[in-house]
C-alpha cells in the first residue's frame, strides 16, 4: 500500500483512499531500560529538581532521586527479589510507589500494578495470577483498608515472620511491605526496606545486574478488566513504555524546563507512562499534589510550583474549572498537558484552553495493551483538530481501520481500529488463548470503532463491544454480570452504560429475579460493596420480567440503553 509523508514531515498520512497510517521513523527507538533512562537523565541534570510529593514534604533533585532508587533496589535484592520475580504495588500516589516502580526495574523484577480500588476477590485474583513474591502496600486509601484486606486473605501474617509468609490463599506471596512506619505483625515497613538497602548497597552489584537486562524483558503487568470475567494482565517491556514515554513528551514539546502536575493515578498507564516516564525521558519536574485527586490541591500545586503542564481525565479538568475558588489560582504558567482516559467533551477542551492557559494541551488515545498511547494530537495541530480528534499516529507505529473481515476500509469509513509496532504488549500474562484473540499477526485489535481522515487524524466513534468508560476507568459489563450472577436471587442480568455529564458514562443493570424472589436496588449495591471496585457498582438498577431479544435469542443492549436514556431523561455532550 502506498504511503506519503505529511506536509509537516511528522508522520505518514493515508493515500490511495485507505484508512491506514504509519508513523515517522525519523527519531530512532531507544534500547534503554527504565533504569538506564533514569541514570542518563540524572547525569544530564543532576541538580535540577525532579520529584515533588507535596503531601509528604519530599523534594528531590534528579541525582537524589536516582540515589534513592538504588537504595530501594538494593533492599529488594537483599530480600531475595531477582530478575523476573513479580512485585505488586498497591498504593495511592505516594513516593513509595515511584521508588518501587524504578527500583524493581533496576534489578529486572516485574512490577504488578494493583488498582487502588480493588477489593478482596480482585486482589486475590491479581496476586495469584501474576504470582507476586512481594507486595508493597499502603495502610489504606479512602474507604479501602489495604492492610486489613491482606490480613483477611492471609491470616497467617499474624503468626509468621516478615519476608517468610506462607499463606494458603496466596501461596506465592512471601513478603508484605507497608508504606508507613507503623509496625504490623508479619509485615515489613518500607523504612525497614530502605535501611536494608543502605546496608546492602553496592552500586557495582546493581550495575552488574543491570548489564544482564534487556530492554525487551517484561517489566510491568497491568491488569485490565476482561470481557469474560477475570482481569487480564497486559505484560509490557522496558522497550514498550520507555519509548512511549519519549514520544509522548515530544508531542507535548516537554523539556527539562517544564514542570508537570500529576493528579492522575500512578497505578494506571496515564500516571506511570504519560506522566512519569515522559518526564524522566526529558528531565521535566514531576509534581504530585496528593495521594488522590482533589481539584483544589491540583490547582494549588500548579500555582505554587509554577507548573507548565497538567494531566487529567475530563472529569478532573471539569472539577478544576468548577472549583469555587478557581479565579483565585494563578495558572498563567500553564502551557501544555494531556486530557485522556475517557471521551473528551469538545466544550470542556475549549474551556480548558481558554480559561486554564493550556493553549497547547493535547489529547492522547490508546489502551494499556499498547503501552498505552498510539494516537496523540501535537501542540502544532490546528485547534479544531485538537478539540475534535485524538490526533495522528505516534512514531514507529502503524494503524488501520478494518471491516469485520479484517480488510482495510476507505478513508473516512468506520471500522475497528488495529495498531501495530513497538508499543504492542508481549501478551496477557499466563493467558495464551486471550493473547491470540487480541493480537493478529502483530496487530493489536483495540475493540474501538474509529475513522481516519485524509490528513491522518483519528476519531474514536464508539466501541466494538459494550465496554464503557466511567470517569477514566474501563468497565467491562461481563465482569459485573458474572459477579452479580453469584447472588442466589438473580436469574439473569445485563449491564450497560448510559450517558453521564460528570463521569462520561454510568453503569446500569437490568435484572431478572428467580421465580418467587424479591429484591431491592440497595440489596444489589450492598452485595457489591467490598467485593468489587466502587466504580463497577451499578448506579442505576432496574428489575424486569424479561430482556429485549432478537428472534435468534441475542440480548439487545442498545434497546435497554435507549429506554433508560428516555426514562432518566439523559443526554451526552458531543465528544472528541
Amino acid at each position: 500500500m502506498a504511503t506519503q509523508a505529511s506536509s509537516d514531515g511528522a508522520l505518514i498520512v493515508p493515500v490511495d483512499g485507505f484508512s491506514y497510517v504509519r508513523g515517522s521513523t525519523d527519531i530512532p527507538l531507544s534500547e534503554s531500560t527504565i533504569g538506564q533512562l533514569l541514570r542518563d537523565t540524572a547525569k544530564r541534570f543532576p541538580d535540577r529538581q525532579a520529584v515533588v510529593f507535596r503531601e509528604q514534604g519530599i523534594r528531590w533533585t534528579w541525582q537524589e532521586f536516582a540515589d534513592e532508587v538504588d537504595v530501594v533496589a538494593a533492599g529488594f535484592a537483599a530480600l531475595g527479589i531477582a530478575r523476573g520475580d513479580r512485585v505488586g504495588i498497591w498504593s495511592p500516589n505516594r513516593v513509595e510507589w515511584l521508588l518501587t516502580q524504578f527500583a524493581t526495574a533496576r534489578i529486572g523484577a516485574v512490577l504488578v500494578n494493583v488498582n487502588p480500588a480493588y477489593r478482596l476477590s480482585e486482589l486475590e485474583y491479581a496476586l495469584n495470577k501474576s504470582g507476586c513474591k512481594a507486595i508493597v502496600c499502603a495502610e489504606r486509601f479512602k474507604t479501602s483498608m489495604y492492610v486489613e484486606m491482606l490480613q483477611e486473605l492471609a491470616p497467617e501474617l499474624a503468626r509468621q515472620s516478615p519476608a517468610d509468609l506462607h499463606a494458603a490463599r496466596l501461596p506465592q506471596l512471601r513478603t508484605v511491605i507497608r508504606t508507613c512506619d507503623t509496625e504490623t505483625v508479619g509485615m515489613l515497613c518500607f523504612s525497614e526496606l530502605v535501611e536494608m538497602g543502605r546496608v546492602a548497597l553496592e552500586t557495582t552489584q546493581l550495575d552488574a545486574i543491570d548489564a544482564t537486562l534487556s530492554a525487551h524483558d517484561p517489566i510491568n503487568i497491568q491488569f485490565t478488566s476482561g470481557t469474560t470475567g477475570n482481569p487480564k494482565g497486559a505484560t509490557l517491556t522496558h522497550h514498550n513504555v520507555v519509548n512511549n514515554g519519549r514520544y509522548i513528551a515530544m508531542a507535548m514539546r516537554l523539556s527539562e524546563v517544564d514542570a508537570l502536575c500529576i493528579p492522575v493515578p500512578l497505578y494506571h498507564c496515564f500516571g506511570m507512562v504519560l506522566a512519569v516516564l515522559a518526564c524522566v525521558s526529558v528531565g521535566a519536574k514531576m509534581v504530585f499534589p496528593g495521594e488522590g485527586f482533589d481539584a483544589g490541591a491540583a490547582l494549588t500545586a500548579v500555582s505554587d510550583e509554577r507548573c507548565t503542564a497538567l494531566h487529567g481525565v475530563p472529569t478532573m479538568f471539569i472539577a478544576e474549572l468548577d472549583h469555587p475558588d478557581f479565579a483565585t489560582f494563578d495558572l498563567s504558567s500553564l502551557r501544555t498537558g494531556i486530557m485522556a482516559g475517557a471521551p473528551c467533551p469538545i466544550e470542556t477542551m475549549k474551556r480548558v484552553m481558554s480559561r486554564m492557559h493550556l493553549s497547547e494541551i493535547t489529547i492522547a488515545y490508546g489502551m494499556t495493551e499498547t503501552s498505552p498511547v498510539s494516537f496523540q494530537t501535537s501542540t502544532a495541530d490546528p485547534v479544531e483538530k485538537r478539540t475534535s480528534t485524538v490526533g495522528r499516529i505516534q512514531p514507529h507505529l502503524e494503524a488501520k481501520v478494518v471491516d469485520p473481515s479484517g480488510q482495510t476500509v476507505a478513508v473516512g469509513e468506520t471500522g475497528e481500529l488495529w495498531v501495530k509496532g513497538y508499543s504492542v504488549m508481549q501478551g496477557y500474562w499466563d493467558d495464551d488463548a486471550r493473547t491470540r484473540e487480541a493480537i493478529v499477526d502483530g496487530w493489536m485489535r483495540t475493540g474501538d470503532l474509529a475513522t481516519i481522515d485524509a490528513d491522518g487524524y483519528c476519531n474514536i466513534v464508539g466501541r466494538l463491544k459494550d465496554m464503557l468508560i466511567r470517569g477514566g476507568e474501563n468497565v467491562y459489563p461481563r465482569e459485573i454480570e458474572e459477579f452479580l450472577f453469584r447472588h442466589p436471587k438473580i436469574q439473569s442480568v445485563q449491564v450497560f452504560g448510559v450517558p453521564d455529564p460528570k463521569y462520561g458514562e454510568e453503569i446500569c443493570a437490568w435484572i431478572v429475579l428467580r421465580p418467587g424472589e424479591a429484591m431491592t436496588a440497595d440489596e444489589v449495591k450492598d452485595f457489591c460493596q467490598g467485593q468489587i471496585a466502587h466504580y463497577k457498582v451499578p448506579r442505576y438498577i432496574r428489575f424486569v420480567d424479561e430482556m429485549p431479544m432478537t428472534v435468534t435469542g441475542k440480548v439487545q443492549k442498545f434497546v435497554m440503553r435507549e429506554r433508560m436514556i428516555d426514562e432518566l431523561k439523559l443526554s451526552a455532550p458531543p465528544t472528541a
